[in-house]
């Protein structure tokens, strides 16, 4: 995990074009780094309740979830390859901020991806998730989920 301060430079949506297995992307797209270079440490993300765990196994995730009383898990991939025809239309679903009622838990299995969460001065804090990363998002946060230019499993 990589938490920083969101650059703040003009950002566009660009239009996904799929094709010969590539995405293309141009400068001010959503999905690149857009890092300040002021990272934001995990104990300020948790002051924000967003909390952050390394699990390296589905037994740590299992250990979180029934601590926590989940009752609920689905797994998704994000890719044009796994989403076919709809994959477009729902991508732009995530770039969207949107609130969630519950907590939401996101647990990545495969790939990279970023959450984009608001602190309660409205500043933008945009955290890189890897392989084995799992965040966790309090009820009324308002997330964006991009994936990177690159496959993400959660």
């Amino acid at each position: 995990m990589k938490a920083y301060w969101f650059d703040n430079l003009e950002v566009h949506l660009v239009a996904l074009h799929v094709g010969e297995d590539h995405v293309n992307t141009s400068q001010g797209d959503q999905r690149e780094n857009h890092n300040s270079g002021n990272a934001v440490d995990a104990k300020y993300l948790s002051d924000i309740g967003v909390l952050y765990y390394h699990c390296p196994s589905i037994a740590d995730v299992n250990i979180i979830a029934s601590n926590r009383s989940y009752k609920n898990r689905d797994e998704i991939i994000v890719s044009p390859e796994k989403m076919g025809s709809v994959y477009e239309e729902k991508v732009k679903i995530f770039f969207h901020e949107h609130l969630h009622e519950d907590e939401e838990i996101r647990y990545i299995l495969e790939g990279e991806g970023f959450f984009d969460v608001r602190n309660p001065n409205d500043d933008w804090v945009r955290i890189r998730l890897e392989k084995f990363d799992l965040l966790i998002l309090p009820a009324g946060k308002r997330p964006n989920l991009l994936r990177d230019t690159r496959i993400v499993r959660i």
